[in-house]
């Protein structure tokens, strides 16, 4: 299951707005820069949804967050918990808005409050009136999306909805970066531990590597017990005699 998290968006260290332009690029190449510094993909999420407070025209709050084909939503990362609420409201019901990115890459609602398609009452309700949401992957049974949030209505135009799908273009390098960093780094532990473990049947069973190795994976099958595990609990036995 995923992790979760909040951030604050103040908590962000100062990056200037811009009008447009080309303070835009200047501004997408420091927000890359930040993403590309985070030591996991959770931190990636959370630098995202921080950012995205900043560099969205007319954003004010933003959240990251996984929608299943059976309409369950999860969400991520937020930067307040009325992000939460909104996205609560996805889960187990047909809302418009989020069937839209299964089919388009950008969903927005200019009014939440309108009384034609694009209104979406529950969210009204929260005093949330415009909504962007950009995918940021898309799977064959699942998605995951920044959603940024206003309580003004109409707070996101073709030009928000431009350099959104630019920044998000950006979270999603930097998150697959991420978690091929972390994917290697999980990887190296767990040789690790199996080569103590291997070390220590060997010198328990008498046995040469290859033997010691056999051992282990045919005792990970029989007790149905993933190798790292296994290798773990045996490490963690010769630690406690």
């Amino acid at each position: 299951m995923p992790k979760r998290f909040v951030v604050a968006a103040s908590e962000f260290s100062e990056l200037p707005r811009f009008s447009g332009g080309p303070e835009l690029a200047e501004t997408l190449t420091v927000a890359a820069q930040q993403l590309h510094e985070t030591s996991s993909p959770r931190g990636t999420l959370r630098t995202a949804v921080r950012l995205a407070v900043h560099i969205l025209p007319g954003a004010e709050h933003a959240g990251i967050s996984v929608i299943e084909r059976k309409a369950h939503r999860q969400t991520l990362a937020w930067t307040d918990e009325i992000v939460r609420s909104a996205e609560a409201l996805a889960s187990g019901g047909d809302h418009r808005h989020w069937t839209r990115l299964w089919t388009s890459p950008v969903a927005r609602i200019e009014d939440s409050a309108s009384g034609d398609d694009d209104g979406e009452p529950a969210l009204s309700d929260l005093g949330l009136r415009s909504v962007l949401s950009l995918r940021l992957r898309a799977e064959r049974q699942r998605l995951t999306v920044l959603t940024a949030y206003a309580t003004k209505p109409r707070a996101f135009d073709d030009s928000a909805t431009r350099i959104g799908r630019l920044f998000t273009a950006h979270v999603s390098i930097a998150f697959d970066s991420a978690t091929a960093r972390e994917q290697l780094t999980e990887a190296m532990r767990t040789r690790d531990l199996i080569g103590q473990a291997t070390g220590i049947l060997m010198e328990r069973l008498d046995i040469d590597a290859a033997e010691a190795f056999d051992s282990l994976v045919r005792t990970s099958q029989r007790e149905n017990v993933k190798l790292r595990d296994l290798a773990r609990r045996i490490v963690d036995a010769r630690s406690s005699e």
